[in-house]
């Protein structure tokens, strides 16, 4: 846990299990020097996303991020990561956006949050 940053240390244990398994499905090659930062970042920026199209919305009862039902537009979706991370300066390519978006989806098909079509 050393060089965990503290973002990482103060997660939830699901949270740090989908940002391990996002990590390791990534290939070598493909992941460079990503980070678990860079990937708790495009999740951040995934969700913003959700929001704006109000496919993700605060529970006003409980405080809690409630998923909506819905299409997402992957492509979309990821044009508006890749642009915002560009104007991070952060150096997180179009492939990697793509590769954590389909593990974080492989991961809530696993757990039972979403199905497969």
């Amino acid at each position: 846990m050393a060089n965990e940053s503290m973002e990482m240390a103060l997660m939830e244990p699901e949270e740090r299990e989908l940002v391990a398994f996002i990590l390791n499905a990534i290939p070598a090659e493909d992941r460079g020097e990503l980070t678990a930062d860079d990937v708790l970042l495009v999740l951040d920026l995934m969700d913003d996303y959700l929001e704006e199209q109000g496919l993700l919305k605060e529970d006003p009862q409980t405080g809690e991020m409630e998923y909506m039902e819905g299409d997402v537009d992957e492509t979309e979706q990821l044009n508006y990561v890749l642009n915002a991370v560009r104007e991070e300066g952060r150096p997180i390519s179009g492939v990697q956006i793509q590769l954590i978006q389909d593990a974080e989806l492989q991961f809530g098909i696993e757990k039972g949050y979403y199905s497969e079509d």
